[in-house]
């Protein structure tokens, strides 16, 4: 086997965890019974010893195309040949009852005849623990110290290397089935495998599902089907238990190809919480941001004693994200190392504050009003930020080279201490009123002057530096400064520039900073960064009330960016030098950016942009 590259792949998922399949019909990442859970297969890492799960065409010559059933996330990966057409159906049954919990894969032939191989080979808990692989009636077990797993196979199965395998022909109208299964389950055990009737009701029953969920989708703008898309992939990223949105399904995929940027991103970002309340409310799925709200809800009632957070949460709500680097993987592609937790957790980012509470504020104007046993944790928040404000962190890109002062991070302070005041407002609540908008000013001053850079004629990366930064695209779309405020607009320009030009953007796309200007404390260099991207879009759409060629430009830029999708509308972290996904995939803010650009540039192409989208 050879690596398959990042954008090859799609998802499938059941709320609990995913696995990724190839175009080439390997499942090379799968993690078990949760998105965090240690990985059964993780080929995706290392090809030799991560694991995989493998159904593939023999017939020689193949063509391969791979689609989702529409309006789901059912995944097909087709086979095309001179000798037929053959076809593996992938998806992991979902919904309340949850009746069967782990992968079906059913595979027909809709013409000819075709021959397929089927290799299951699991490697337990990271390829860190041995197991034993059984042949018993019906299918297989594969038994390691901490977890077991059952195939079902309506097919002979024959022992090979760690696991089993299968080599089967089908003609026109046939079809067979493997399931991938926890042993132990409800089920009867005396049968490994579903019969024909319980595995059709059952792609059903999941087709269904995600029919009736795409449904409840209020977006009917320009790019419905993209849309659509990522609001189905972040639905996949969801963690059904709690309502945690992961910030993307893998750990360890390169930021750049042999570097040491790969970080594990199965945990929820208090960061994405904004970006993630806004962008389902925005879209009509209500409930998601209800359940995605009490999770935050319940993150706050866990503060620190001084009033502080942390940068990010486990799923079921831990606090403890312990990072480990497992030398025996190589890495995709020979990255090292491959990581799985994330000390991030313990660094001091400012920016979360606003972002927790511009969610909360959003979700109070367009959800469900807070309570007020809410608001006396958001107040200490908000006191928090008025006594830390000005201390260096390590901000939004979570650096690795030491504490600054950024400028992001002021920027969301400002936000924390403008959403507190306004909700305190709206909602008569007992507010700190003299210090919080005292502060509040003093951090508008201290951006303006200091954050400011006459060099550069731009808003930059931090206190009293001239290095731009893609994250001060954010000023307009909080509300900090007017979209067609002249140093906005200066801005934006500066950052619209090539790199040679010193500006940020390449073709279209949007680094976040020059690495080689403001090192970060790791080696190598990165992609673009998608989010970014995508904020230049709506960047580009706001200014636009000033100056209407920045709509065209910004419609034009979102129109490109929509093409650097992969073959199924996913999306991974960044885009690299040859144009191929780098970083973990698929990502949860690149999706949510997409949604939230979409909506905007609808808006004002519709022209029902006089009050502000907030």
């Amino acid at each position: 086997m050879e690596y398959q590259p990042i954008e090859d792949y799609g998802v499938i998922g059941n709320l609990h965890t995913l696995a990724l399949v190839g175009k080439n019909g390997s499942i090379d990442w799968f993690c078990f019974p949760r998105f965090d859970s240690p990985s059964v297969f993780a080929a995706i890492l290392d090809v030799r010893k991560g694991g995989y799960f493998r159904i593939c065409a023999t017939n020689g010559d193949i063509v391969q195309k791979q689609m989702y059933w529409p309006d789901t996330n059912v995944l097909v990966t087709r086979f095309l040949s001179a000798d037929g057409v053959g076809e593996v159906i992938d998806f992991m049954p979902v919904g309340a009852e949850r009746a069967f919990d782990g992968i079906i894969r059913q595979v027909k032939v809709m013409r000819g005849t075709m021959k397929f191989r089927m290799e299951c080979r699991p490697a337990f808990n990271y390829a860190r623990d041995k197991h034993a692989a059984e042949i018993v009636t019906g299918g297989a077990r594969f038994v390691s110290p901490k977890l077991s797993l059952a195939l079902g196979s309506q097919v002979a199965l024959q022992p090979s290397s760690e696991g089993v395998l299968a080599e089967f022909a089908l003609q026109e109208g046939q079809s067979t089935t493997f399931e991938l299964h926890a042993v132990g389950s409800d089920r009867d055990q005396d049968r490994l495998g579903l019969s024909e009737e319980q595995s059709d009701q059952l792609f059903c029953d999941t087709i269904q599902f995600w029919r009736q969920w795409i449904s409840k989708c209020t977006y009917r703008g320009r790019w419905r089907e993209m849309v659509h898309r990522s609001a189905l992939v972040l639905k996949l990223l969801t963690y059904q238990p709690t309502g945690a949105i992961i910030a993307a399904g893998t750990c360890s995929l390169p930021e750049s190809l042999g570097g040491e940027r790969n970080w594990d991103y199965r945990y929820t970002w208090i960061r994405d919480a904004a970006f993630t309340l806004y962008a389902l409310m925005r879209i009509g799925f209500t409930e998601e941001a209800k359940q995605f709200a009490a999770f935050l809800d319940a993150r706050c009632h866990e503060m620190e004693p001084e009033g502080s957070l942390q940068v990010m949460y486990g799923i079921d709500g831990r606090h403890a994200l312990t990072e480990e680097t497992l030398d025996h993987l190589e890495g995709y592609k020979g990255s090292r190392p491959v990581r799985i937790g994330n000390a991030a957790c313990r660094q001091v980012q400012l920016d979360i504050y606003g972002e927790l509470m511009d969610s909360l504020y959003l979700y109070n104007k367009y959800g469900d009003p807070i309570s007020y046993d809410l608001w006396r944790y958001l107040r200490r928040l908000a006191d928090w930020v008025c006594q830390h404000w000005e201390e260096k962190d390590e901000a939004i890109w979570e650096v690795r080279g030491g504490k600054r002062q950024f400028v992001y991070s002021k920027l969301m302070c400002w936000v924390a201490l403008d959403r507190a005041l306004r909700l305190a407002n709206k909602r008569s609540f007992p507010a700190d009123w003299e210090p919080w908008t005292a502060t509040r000013d003093r951090i508008f001053e201290a951006i303006m002057q200091r954050g400011w850079s006459d060099k550069r004629d731009a808003f930059v990366q931090q206190f009293d530096g001239d290095a731009l930064d893609a994250s001060t695209l954010m000023m307009p779309l909080v509300f900090f400064v007017s979209p067609t405020d002249p140093r906005m607009l200066q801005t934006i320009d500066a950052i619209n520039r090539p790199p040679d030009e010193g500006g940020l953007v390449s073709d279209g796309l949007v680094f976040r900073y020059d690495v080689e200007k403001t090192p970060d404390g790791l080696n190598g260099t990165e992609g673009t960064f998608n989010l970014c991207t995508f904020w230049l879009v709506e960047a580009l759409t706001r200014a636009s009330r000033s100056d209407p060629s920045r709509l065209n430009d910004a419609r034009l830029l979102f129109e490109q960016m929509l093409g650097y999708a992969n073959h199924l509308g996913l999306y991974a972290e960044q885009i690299g030098h040859r144009g191929s996904a780098l970083g973990n995939f698929p990502q949860a803010l690149t999706h949510l950016s997409l949604i939230s650009a979409a909506f905007n540039l609808d808006r004002y192409l519709d022209g029902r942009d006089k009050a502000p989208a907030d």
